[in-house]
């Protein structure tokens, strides 16, 4: 088996039977049946994730960020140059981005993978090079990446994962960069719902409506030129496949293997935004179960996300109409998914603490 296979053929739906004793721990505490809303569902959904309940402490945290550029950046769909794409990896590393200053806040450290930034990064501390290609093609005019190279970049994020929890984490919050991402995410979105392109293309760093609209026909080229037009045939898993190396980017693919490593591993995934989104969507049709052991951070300010998070089934527990990616979201959510999870190990049953219950 490779890689890929052996992590998909790990991965096990929600314990139904961990399911039902988490939720009936939540009627026990000393509070009113459903009176902390999400928040129980959060931990009823990582006890069903990790078999046991109440669930292990989502912490410590670990973020990747998987950095790596696109070859539709030459249609003009953003206005940022094609270089930041590596000045933010340097920005990372020198600790000073906002996910720097989220994850400090949230005690969760920080490494950047660089799967397919267009250039040669020197070796640095928090720094892995895992380079499948400098970018991918041009989407709009055919495959952005080979199956091959797709590939690699799924076993790049099942590598990052695999490393990160044997280094002690116990959850992982998916990170992003990369110019121009956020039109490869549109056309994987529709691809994957059959949703079209003006429903679920936004302004990504804020382009103006001009550019807006190019990038909305730009992703329906991409969907056209590569067969996709009419939503992805998602009876096979090699058709995940290919749909994920038609339009995807190599950061797209990495954080699908990312997520698929995690579910895998029983280590719960908080989701980013409408770029995890997107590539949520490829993990789910390569292993369907994988969405059970994913929490969404948030729901950002692009519209593709959303239908993402309903296609998902995924409730977001942040809504800030932030659109940074980064994997600030899924940073501002741990405190809560913590939270969530330290109520079921440290609240008191009405039991224990002689509270008497309401009668039924």
């Amino acid at each position: 088996m490779t890689t890929l296979e052996e992590t998909i053929a790990a991965i096990r739906p929600a314990d139904p039977a961990a399911v039902a004793e988490a939720r009936a721990h939540q009627d026990r505490l000393t509070k009113p049946r459903g009176a902390l809303g999400a928040l129980e569902d959060v931990a009823v959904r990582l006890a069903g994730a990790a078999a046991v309940s109440p669930p292990p402490l989502p912490a410590p945290a670990a973020l990747a960020i998987f950095a790596a550029d696109h070859g539709v950046h030459a249609r003009g769909v953003s206005p940022w140059p094609r270089e930041v794409t590596l000045q933010m990896v340097g920005n990372f590393l020198a600790g000073g981005a906002v996910a720097n200053a989220f994850a400090v806040q949230a005690g969760v450290s920080v490494t950047v993978v660089d799967v397919g930034v267009a250039a040669d990064l020197d070796p640095a501390p928090g720094l892995t090079i895992s380079k499948v290609a400098y970018g991918t093609a041009d989407l709009s005019a055919g495959p952005a990446m080979t199956p091959e190279q797709a590939v690699a970049a799924l076993e790049a994020g099942i590598a990052a994962a695999r490393d990160l929890v044997e280094g002690g984490a116990r959850c992982l919050i998916t990170g992003d960069m990369g110019i121009a991402n956020t039109t490869a995410s549109a056309a994987l979105i529709c691809a994957f719902t059959g949703h079209d392109a003006a429903v679920v293309t936004g302004r990504g760093t804020g382009v103006d409506d001009e550019t807006l609209a190019r990038k909305v026909e730009v992703v329906r080229e991409a969907l056209r030129a590569n067969g996709l037009e009419h939503g992805r045939d998602s009876a096979s898993e090699m058709s995940a496949l290919r749909t994920l190396a038609a339009v995807g980017g190599l950061e797209h693919a990495a954080i699908a293997g990312f997520v698929l490593a995690g579910a895998a591993l029983r280590v719960p995934v908080i989701l980013d935004g409408v770029i995890a989104g997107a590539a949520a969507l490829a993990a789910a049709a390569l292993a369907p179960d994988v969405v059970d052991h994913c929490v969404a951070g948030h729901r950002s300010a692009e519209p593709g996300h959303a239908v993402a998070l309903d296609h998902l089934g995924l409730r977001p527990l942040v809504e800030l109409e932030l659109r940074l990616g980064e994997g600030t979201g899924g940073l501002l959510a741990h405190p809560i998914v913590c939270a969530a999870v330290r109520v079921m190990h440290e609240v008191a049953t009405f039991d224990s603490a002689g509270v008497t219950d309401k009668e039924t």
